[in-house]
């Protein structure tokens, strides 16, 4: 599906899914290079950036961990900048990109918006949208952070090992889909300068500047999550050897009275105490006994 939106004399073409049709179309019409071409009609695995006499090409992959429409983690999306002319390519429905069209649609009706005289300014103000609403994704993450903080204090440790481990996996895969980006980024801001000229120098690198606040964001993350791995751990740790020192108790504590017991239960012609006047009475207390006075010993010790 082709949608063509017009400001001044900028186009900006936005393409979902396209069919071959649609980019024999759009090939004809932009002139684009055969190897374009032929990469827009299914999604590529790596990033990259192209050069051609009269366009960039960029590749970017954008992590989705809350606004995505399929199944995919990452959504790409092609970009081709010519002087006059910007054309977005993607093959899911990207949120950040149907919010763009429409602010744009709004701002060029009032003839609010001044982008610039090249589709260069275009393609700034679109991937600091685009990195922005990767900064409310991480936003996202860290409210799971600061929820599972509160849980873990809460004694939820065991539940926590779980969330904390599903919150390290999003966060690898976050880092995974953006961190080519800043090799096409920094090719991109040598490349725009001479294509555009000296005066998009700005602009070129405050587009790296949005991803780097988005990455030092991410990082920001990865040691939170980091140190309350460490916590829960420790805590799980101590949880797990104040059990364990229960259990050792319990266990030391009934020993001697089944001990007595299996003593008093031989059949043996000497046994003391059997056969007298309240034999069961005396072997109840002598085991009562001795484990009153394992535990007095535990409490002395402060091993309780």
């Amino acid at each position: 599906m082709i949608t063509r939106y017009k400001h001044g004399e900028l186009t900006w073409i936005d393409v979902e899914s396209p069919t071959k049709e649609e980019v024999l179309s759009l090939s004809s019409e932009f002139n684009l290079h055969p190897l374009t071409a032929s990469e827009l009609t299914a999604p590529t695995m790596r990033p990259k950036m192209d050069i051609y006499e009269d366009a960039l090409y960029l590749i970017l992959h954008f992590p989705a961990l809350r606004h995505t429409h399929c199944k995919e983690f990452r959504q790409e999306i092609d970009f081709i900048i010519g002087k006059k002319y910007l054309i977005t390519v993607h093959y899911d429905m990207i949120d950040t990109l149907h919010k763009f069209s429409k602010e744009f649609e709004v701002n060029t009706l009032l003839d609010k918006h001044k982008i610039g005289n090249h589709a260069g300014y275009l393609f700034f103000s679109m991937i600091k949208k685009l990195y922005r609403s990767l900064e409310h994704e991480l936003e996202s993450v860290e409210t799971r952070l600061r929820t599972a903080e509160a849980m873990i204090f809460e004694g939820e440790e065991d539940r926590m090992v779980a969330v904390l481990s599903h919150i390290n996996r999003d966060l690898l895969d976050f880092k995974q889909a953006i961190r080519p980006h800043a090799e096409v980024l920094k090719s991109f801001e040598i490349v725009s300068i001479k294509f555009f000229g000296d005066e998009f120098s700005f602009y070129a690198r405050s587009i790296f500047g949005e991803y780097s606040k988005m990455t030092n964001m991410m990082d920001g993350h990865k040691e939170m999550l980091k140190d309350l791995r460490e916590t829960n751990d420790s805590l799980l740790t101590n949880k797990t050897g104040l059990i364990m020192k229960r259990l050792t108790f319990v266990s030391f504590s009934t020993f001697p009275p089944m001990l007595i017991a299996s003593i008093f239960g031989m059949n043996a012609i000497d046994t003391p105490l059997m056969g007298h006047v309240n034999d069961f009475w005396w072997i109840i207390a002598v085991m009562l006994g001795t484990t009153l006075m394992i535990i007095a010993f535990f409490f002395y010790k402060k091993w309780l």
